[in-house]
């Protein structure tokens, strides 16, 4: 199977921090990619602004050097690198001050899309809003594009929706999770509303429970400063795995369009019910290994704040009524894994005896490190001697279904940024989504803060916490293995 590349209108695109860690491992190289496919016109310009000092040579050369990097060999044509590099420029820019707006100003045409991608702190969002306007450099149709976090808090979540309103509307504002551009998450929709099979079964009258887990081997690492005034609830469930839960539980949206998949999504945060404290379990790992602890790793060794959460969640409407979801993530894990698993409840009535087993249908929907689905079912197993029940696999990994080109799907922010600058915002959250994650998500954080709670230490390489385990054991419930 062949994908369709449709090509995009031409742009200028600026990348606001364009020297750093984020534009250098995904934006820069996702961008190379689409050029490379084809779907990147001839009549683009990207611009790189940032603080340091250099010209467009050397902002190029850096280019370069991350496109040999993160691009792999088969697609790195000395040809098509340079063909790309020409259409890139640089301009030093004070994101606080005066100098080199209105230079780039200068640079932007009025003829083709403009968008603005902050791949900067938060902090800067507001001054970068501003002097785009205030040197008359974005348009009505403008686009900006805002990585998380999207706050900390609710306050300081409305306030920075409040910062950017003032300068651009909210059609114009694409706030990037990069988790809903995997292509296993749109496959979720796909699977639900395009197949009669399933979506007459997503209840709580057949659905037993739903499990989802973002697992990482990594520790914090250099994040350690960002990630201690954070900690997996702030950095992962309020976003990424918020995100995950309301494309599994969201009704079906009217049609496949910005607002409609929006209003569902939003319409779950807003169902979900208060968490009490015996649905959630915190850990830190600790050391092994020679690999230091959470707590060297931040450099603080009175550090409360979690490497790891597991959460028992209920949605709070007739469709999810009494169906639990249960929501983990964490670092220093057994491994990096992140699936959504659905496991659907027995038949009602069993005609087979004790020693054939019960079964379950389980459903699962791996985002990585191997995008694929694997529906799991019920049958005899071979053999003379009775029956006896086994559950095989139904197994589908792009690469095996959809042939080897499928295998190289598009990395989560080639798409969104093309996405972007399509003028599509599906993809992306809307500020009344954001604010109401943290409306949820406050109350718990302020729970165990006033309580002074230490979270449980937990080994690198395991899954967790003990306590993790039995949040599920006391249901009569497992976790999935990470593997």
């Amino acid at each position: 199977m062949v994908s369709r590349v449709i090509p995009v209108d031409p742009f200028d695109l600026v990348i606001f921090g364009g020297t750093g860690d984020l534009a250098r491992r995904k934006i820069l190289p996702g961008l190379y990619r689409r050029f490379w496919a084809g779907q990147v016109p001839d009549g683009f310009r990207i611009i790189g602004a940032a603080r340091t000092e250099q010209d467009s040579d050397a902002w190029r050369d850096f280019v370069r050097e991350a496109i040999t990097e993160f691009v792999t060999e088969a697609k790195r044509e000395p040809e098509t690198i340079d063909a790309f590099l020409a259409q890139l420029h640089y301009i030093p820019v004070d994101a606080r001050g005066d100098s080199g707006w209105p230079e780039l100003a200068g640079m932007m045409r009025g003829d083709v899309i403009q968008a603005f991608y902050f791949s900067v702190g938060p902090g800067l969002f507001g001054d970068l809003a501003e002097r785009l306007q205030r040197f008359n450099i974005s348009c009505e149709d403008c686009r900006i594009v805002v990585e998380k976090p999207f706050g900390r808090d609710l306050s300081s979540a409305r306030a920075l929706n409040a910062t950017l309103a003032e300068h651009f509307d909210e059609q114009q504002i694409y706030r990037i999770d990069h988790y809903l551009g995997k292509e296993t998450v749109q496959n979720l929709m796909a699977v639900r509303f395009a197949n009669v099979l399933f979506e007459p079964l997503w209840n709580a009258q057949y659905i037993d429970h739903v499990q989802i887990t973002v697992a990482e081997e990594v520790g914090v690492g250099g994040r350690g400063g960002y990630y201690d005034k954070s900690g997996a609830m702030r950095d992962m469930v309020q976003n990424h795995l918020m995100q995950l839960l309301c494309l599994t539980a969201m009704e079906p949206p009217s049609r496949f369009g910005p607002d409609a998949v929006r209003d569902e999504k939003l319409k779950v945060i807003r169902a979900l019910d208060p968490l009490g404290q015996a649905d959630i379990v915190r850990g830190q790992y600790t050391a092994a290994g020679g690999e230091p602890s959470y707590l060297e790793d931040v450099e603080n060794p009175e550090s409360r704040t979690e490497s790891f959460i597991a959460l028992k969640v209920h949605v709070a409407n007739w469709r999810w009524n009494g169906t639990p979801f249960y929501l983990r993530t964490g670092k220093r894990m057994k491994a990096r894994n992140s699936e959504i698993v659905v496991t659907f409840k027995e038949p009602p009535h069993s005609i087979f005896d004790a020693d054939a087993g019960g079964r379950a249908n389980v459903l699962s929907i791996r985002l990585q490190p191997d995008e694929g689905m694997d529906l799991r079912v019920t049958i005899k197993e071979p053999g003379p001697g009775g029956m006896r029940l086994v559950d095989v696999p139904l197994d589908m990994s792009f690469a095996d279904a959809l042939g080897p080109e499928a295998a190289d799907v598009p990395d989560a922010y080639e798409r969104l940024i093309m996405d972007v600058i399509r003028g599509n915002q599906t993809l992306f959250m809307r500020g009344d989504e954001v604010e109401a994650a943290w409306a949820w998500t406050d109350p718990i954080i302020a729970a165990w803060t006033e309580r002074g709670d230490r979270p449980l230490p937990y080994a690198p390489g395991s899954a967790g916490p003990e306590d993790a385990l039995i949040l599920m054991h006391k249901d009569g419930r497992r976790w999935r293995e990470i593997a």
